[in-house]
């Protein structure tokens, strides 16, 4: 019976110079479009290293399509595309030669398929790829990692530096990609926005722990934000909030159990959290004595 997760990070832990990525487990579930955040230098690159078995974990497991990332590392890697914030790619290769090179990589590399996406792309194959744009850099990548049949594409920050309509625009070429339960995205990235957009699911690494691991839905329904005074520090326990910020109309705080926290404290208002709330609360301090 084939697993119904793209890929399973169980208890994986990497002691580095002076970090480390501490027990660590998430699912990747097939058909899904998963959202990996953390502030920079939570972990993220480093855990997606390790999936890519770029650098060994001390410990624990990952199970890419139900079989071991290291004993399987060849068969597996013909299986995920991977797309990183900085183009893999010699510039002054043009569409034809990277097309000749990749079908010398991949078993499954399909020139049709490449040269089909380029072209839905717009990508000019006479150009060197150092005359592209970042956001043309980004579709190349894009189109190279999927052109060989990949079951699993891995993004890491791939819509960093882009404007809005380049970033709509590679959003809507990710989504395409999840169009059944066969293909699957994790995608790492610090603009919370675009996640809200395509994922549905999110994973919350900070300090090489991981937080939080949910899906939106589930996220949007539970999580908010109470707004109060602060005479209502008093009032409100520290346990009730996960990390609290005063500011000029008052105080903020994230809540983990939106319907709880409305049936203990009627009377103070609740908004809807983001994810950003959540990245960024998450590094407050709880208690009556935050400043």
């Amino acid at each position: 019976m084939a697993s119904t997760f793209a890929a399973e990070i169980k208890n994986v832990c990497k002691q580095r110079k002076d970090f480390k990525i501490d027990n660590v487990s998430f699912t990747l579930p097939s058909g899904t479009v998963t959202g990996f955040v953390g502030e920079n230098g939570a972990g993220k690159t480093t855990v997606i290293d390790l999936i890519l078995d770029v650098i060994k974990r001390d410990s624990g497991e990952i199970l890419i399509f139900g079989t071991d990332n290291i004993a399987h590392r060849t068969e597996i890697h013909e299986d995920i595309g991977v797309v990183f914030d900085v183009i893999g790619f010699p510039e002054i290769l043009k569409i034809p030669q990277l097309d000749k090179i990749m079908s010398g990589i991949y078993k499954n590399w399909s020139s049709e398929e490449f040269r089909s996406r380029c072209k839905e792309f717009d990508l000019p194959e006479g150009k060197k790829f150092s005359e592209y744009s970042r956001g043309m850099t980004m579709k190349l990548s894009i189109a190279a990692a999927i052109s060989h049949k990949a079951k699993l594409l891995i993004l890491d920050e791939p819509t960093g530096g882009l404007d809005p309509a380049a970033r709509s625009e590679i959003l809507d070429i990710i989504r395409s990609f999840v169009c059944d339960d066969e293909h699957t995205v994790l995608f790492s990235s610090h603009i919370t926005s675009d996640l809200e957009h395509i994922a549905d699911r999110v994973v919350f690494i900070k300090n090489g722990k991981i937080i939080l691991e949910e899906d939106i839905i589930t996220l949007s329904e539970t999580r908010a934000i109470a707004k109060f005074g602060e005479d209502m520090l008093s009032v409100i326990s520290p346990d009730d909030i996960t990390g609290l910020r005063k500011n000029a109309f008052g105080c903020e705080a994230l809540v983990s159990d939106r319907k709880a926290f409305s049936k203990k404290y009627p009377d103070v208002m609740l908004c809807n959290a983001s994810i950003e709330d959540i990245i960024v609360f998450s590094g407050k301090k709880k208690g009556a004595d935050m400043v």
